[in-house]
């Protein structure tokens, strides 16, 4: 893991949950971390945690967020070899109630931010010859009922991720997704805004449903980021789907 040395990793969304984990990781071996999400108390609290990890206040979903985050990232490191796009929106929303603004809300952070942010970010990876790594869903590539636009997103960033890769393998950059199935954080709760009891039900049926007869620990999920981002790894235009099986069930 020493191949991380130096390097500069920014992660959106990355003071809690899977964006954490992932952060401690490439942090421990040896890169340089910047976390971004819109709660300066909790980044700071994060970032006290490993010398190697900063932060920055930064909205995935504000389309003039993505070239301030980039150009800090920068400034700070002089350098930019990973670009986690972690940071994610979602609701259960039947498709009856959906209206405009929540369909966009989700869209904005899951596909636009991490479109504008990788535009941003290129001139800065082709030079370090870097590395994409998407957080995707097992829900991305399995039907879901009420999460028909969360879903949806999640397909694109899919197909995105695939897109890019043919696109941006001649400038050496590689773009790969870890496809992410039911995992133990504050998700349910404060991104889908559901309430203590709807949160547990959801949490029993989807032990129920997975075959390995558990949800997953964000560490799960983080060691294939941190995998896939390492620059000796022949992989590109991959999804890695970490989920227990649900995705098969």
């Amino acid at each position: 893991m020493s191949q991380f040395t130096d390097k500069v990793v920014l992660i959106t969304g990355g003071a809690d949950g899977i964006g954490a984990a992932a952060a401690l990781r490439f942090a421990a071996a040896g890169a340089r971390v910047v976390v971004t999400g819109r709660r300066e108390n909790q980044l700071q609290a994060f970032a006290a945690s490993h010398a190697s990890i900063n932060y920055l206040v930064a909205d995935a979903g504000r389309p003039q967020d993505a070239v301030r985050t980039v150009e800090a990232v920068v400034g700070r490191h002089d350098r930019l070899d990973v670009l986690v796009n972690n940071a994610g929106a979602a609701a259960v929303m039947p498709l009856s109630e959906a209206s405009y603004e929540q369909i966009m809300a989700i869209l904005s952070v899951n596909v636009v931010g991490p479109s504008l942010l990788a535009t941003a970010a290129l001139p800065y990876l082709a030079r370090q010859r870097g590395s994409i790594v998407n957080v995707s869903s097992t829900y991305g590539h399995k039907a879901g009922a009420n999460l028909s636009h969360y879903a949806s997103s999640k397909a694109a960033l899919e197909h995105m991720t695939r897109c890019w890769a043919l696109e941006l393998a001649p400038q050496g950059i590689r773009v790969n997704a870890v496809a992410a199935g039911p995992t133990e954080t504050e998700f349910l709760a404060t991104r889908m805004g559901l309430t203590p009891a709807q949160v547990e039900s959801i949490k029993a049926s989807e032990r129920q449903q997975i075959p390995l007869g558990r949800r997953g620990q964000p560490g799960d999920v983080a060691q294939w980021i941190v995998s896939l981002a390492a620059p000796d790894v022949w992989m590109t235009g991959q999804i890695v789907t970490v989920d227990g099986g649900l995705n098969v069930a």
